[in-house]
């Protein structure tokens, strides 16, 4: 079995999540993707209140420190509530310089990633003060005009998190953030390859405009290497039916069943891509990103 893949965002498998209380569920989840193949792994949270994130972060640092995962990405909260995705819309808020600053402070440096939705109030100040700091931004969940998602990437951020997912279509009329990512030779596409995220006529347009930039996840939630059933994500209950996991309550898809051996070879057989091409997305190009 190929190995060595590098996943910067997966929130759980084996039955568990990163927010896990429990340290011994949270080895599960990493244990569940290394016999996947995946050697470097970022824990990524979901959208929760900041309390109850900072001590989730906590729980993580001795994971970090010890080698077993390589960073830890904040989803949320500071997603557009247009564009939430399973996120819990009731929690999601403006980013404050000063909370980011207490979650960093908190993380002792670990945070490697957060995603940010361009449009809100303080953003574009959030993703200078983040980029300042060493940490990676990516842009999402987010409705952003064209305007507001260049002066996100202008100020910093060089990721779309889960391209196609959680943004709008592409507009040939009034341009948005899809058509900003598009037309930017320098940004770094997250990519879902399961099959259902994204559709692979999608998957072949990316390839054809950015081979090189695209960053396979799993984006995997706790049912990834187990099995069909009930879960949660934070406090939002989700159905996984055939492996494709969605909310209870809207149908909306709520990450995925992925693994990154199950991504990379979809790369290679089902696309075509050439092995350097592959191994640059499922092992090598997320590290370099988030210098990890």
């Amino acid at each position: 079995m190929t190995t060595g893949f590098t996943d910067i965002h997966c929130h759980g498998g084996g039955g568990y999540s990163f927010s896990d209380p429990n340290p011994e569920n949270i080895q599960k989840v990493i244990d569940t993707h290394r016999a996947h193949g995946t050697t470097t792994q970022v824990a990524s949270l979901v959208t929760e209140p900041i309390e109850k994130l900072k001590i989730q972060i906590k729980n993580l640092l001795p994971f970090v420190d010890s080698g077993s995962l390589a960073g830890i990405h904040l989803e949320g909260p500071y997603l557009s509530p247009a564009k939430c995705g399973a996120h819990d819309p009731r929690l999601l808020r403006q980013p404050k310089i000063d909370e980011i600053a207490s979650l960093i402070d908190v993380a002792q440096g670990k945070i490697s990633m957060v995603t940010i939705a361009p449009e809100l109030p303080g953003a574009i100040e959030a993703i200078r003060f983040l980029t300042e700091q060493k940490v990676t931004v990516a842009i999402g969940h987010s409705d952003a005009t064209y305007d507001q998602a260049r002066s996100a990437i202008d100020a910093g951020a060089t990721v779309v998190t889960h391209m196609f997912n959680a943004l709008p279509a592409l507009d040939h009329r009034n341009a948005n953030i899809t058509n900003a990512v598009l037309s930017d030779p320098n940004i770094f596409f997250e990519l879902i390859l399961d099959g259902v995220h994204v559709n692979r006529s999608a998957v072949q347009i990316l390839l054809q405009i950015a081979p090189g930039r695209i960053i396979l996840i799993t984006d995997a939630m706790s049912a990834a290497g187990g099995s069909d059933g009930d879960y949660t994500i934070g406090e939002l209950e989700v159905q996984v039916n055939a492996g494709v996991a969605t909310l209870r309550s809207n149908g909306s898809l709520a990450g995925s069943t992925l693994t990154m051996d199950n991504a990379y070879n979809r790369l290679l057989v089902e696309h075509g891509v050439d092995e350097e091409t592959a191994i640059g997305a499922a092992k090598d190009l997320g590290r370099k990103v988030l210098r990890i």
